[in-house]
């Protein structure tokens, strides 16, 4: 009976666990992180803020776990994009600006990616090691897909998947970054759009047939 009492007590404290952090992403995405005081999320799921602290142990520690539960939703997105089974060479271009529109459509939580972000060069933070370990990840999957377009015949043959994967991450946190200190005046969808546009005239073989589709490098880029 003690052993069930224990495993309940977790279950509901892995429930109410999830029930904040939903909350603070939700509020965090909205507002951002500065702007939302840890006890309007407290009273979004009827707790006190001692009560918060709890689950948390601070502000900080929230915001590590909306950060990291962020980059894994990413992550499985982008994943199933990337994965989908499409032969078309623009659906990688197209599911940049996609994700994009995405990020856009959460403004707070580019904020918070770019705050964690500054925390995490300092190795002895755990924002360094969540960080290192999401940066592999992207890295490694977008070249996977860079290296399937080459093997497909789409991707010129001395494309290099992995430099061509960092750049892109690069340019898509440099331009939130640079839409952050903007106040989110730039337009972040247009300016993936276009560097889209660039990379796939560098890299797509033009004007031939692969698997019956028309490889362009100024195809449809939403």
């Amino acid at each position: 009976m003690r052993t069930r009492r224990k495993t309940g007590s977790y279950e509901v404290g892995r429930a109410k666990r999830a029930e904040i952090l939903d909350a603070a992403t939700r509020l965090f995405a909205a507002s951002g992180y500065h702007r939302v005081p840890l006890s309007q999320v407290a009273a979004d799921v009827g707790l006190s803020e001692s009560g918060l602290l709890h689950h948390f142990r601070s502000k900080r520690h929230l915001l590590l776990a909306v950060a990291e539960r962020r980059l894994e939703q990413t992550a499985l997105w982008w994943s199933s994009v990337q994965t989908d089974g499409s032969d078309d060479p623009h659906e990688l271009f197209r599911s940049m600006v996609e994700s994009t529109r995405r990020i856009v459509a959460e403004p707070g939580l580019i904020e918070l990616f770019v705050l964690v972000s500054a925390e995490a060069a300092d190795p002895a933070t755990p924002a360094h090691q969540l960080y290192g370990k999401w940066y592999e990840r992207a890295v490694d999957e977008t070249a996977q897909v860079l290296a399937r377009g080459v093997e497909s015949g789409y991707f010129r043959p001395d494309t290099d998947a992995q430099a061509v994967a960092r750049e892109i991450i690069a340019v898509s946190d440099g331009l939130q970054l640079q839409w952050v200190l903007s106040g989110g005046k730039l337009d972040l969808v247009g300016g993936i759009r276009d560097y889209a546009r660039r990379l796939a005239r560098s890299i797509l073989v033009s004007g031939v047939l692969v698997d019956g589709v028309l490889v362009d490098g100024d195809g449809p880029i939403l």
